[in-house]
């Protein structure tokens, strides 16, 4: 199996690369800064909006691990559109690392309310929210969409273990909704090797 990882170099990306590369799986990572990768791997030196249908086509999935840098938020709505505008009817499978704002506590009500424009949070999950609306929009689109828990822990451990639920947050028996981004990397590769949530948006949580 072929796989892209754009933003290899990035927290969860790196640890993607590093699960996706124990499994033995054939990886390419779509970077702009190759220096900064710590696995050797083959490489496509290229911004995300530069990518073509013809530079991904070849892969059967690609990992969608790109976060823009604080004051341009917005991009993670471009992003996201540019990519499903270029893997729109074709036979890759785009896999998204998710955020949080989509997911719901109730049958009603989301856990960030999006609405709120002087809320600290408002840029990212405005911006995530609404990509993934898009997304969810998309026709002739492959897709996966993850939300990792409420707090995504860089540095956590790799436990080998992790919950799956739906778009609802959901709490583990100390009442916490976390995840530490090794056990997600874990889930969305589980999730490449054997496919279960097509055209579905799933969330994690240790």
């Amino acid at each position: 199996m072929k796989v892209a990882i754009i933003g290899a170099t990035g927290n969860a990306g790196s640890l993607i690369l590093k699960e996706a590369l124990s499994r033995n799986l054939s990886v390419t990572a779509i970077v702009r800064h190759p220096e900064k990768l710590k696995e050797k791997v083959p490489i496509l030196v290229k911004d995300l909006f530069e990518l073509t249908k013809k530079d991904v086509e070849f892969f059967d999935v690609v990992i969608d691990a790109f976060r823009p840098p604080a004051g341009q938020e917005e991009m993670h709505q471009t992003s996201l559109n540019h990519l499903s505008h270029i893997l729109r009817g074709t036979e890759t499978r785009l896999i998204v690392v998710g955020g949080a704002s989509s997911l719901f506590i109730d049958d009603e009500h989301r856990m960030i309310d999006v609405s709120d424009p002087e809320a600290v949070y408002y840029p990212t999950a405005y911006n995530m929210y609404q990509a993934f609306m898009d997304l969810k929009a998309a026709q002739q689109l492959n897709w996966t969409y993850l939300s990792p828990a409420a707090n995504f822990v860089p540095d956590g451990p790799r436990t080998g273990n992790y919950q799956v639920s739906d778009d609802h947050l959901q709490k583990n028996a100390e009442g916490k909704n976390e995840i530490s981004m090794a056990d997600y990397a874990i889930a969305i590769i589980d999730e490449v090797i054997e496919p279960r949530h097509l055209n579905q948006h799933f969330s994690v949580y240790s």
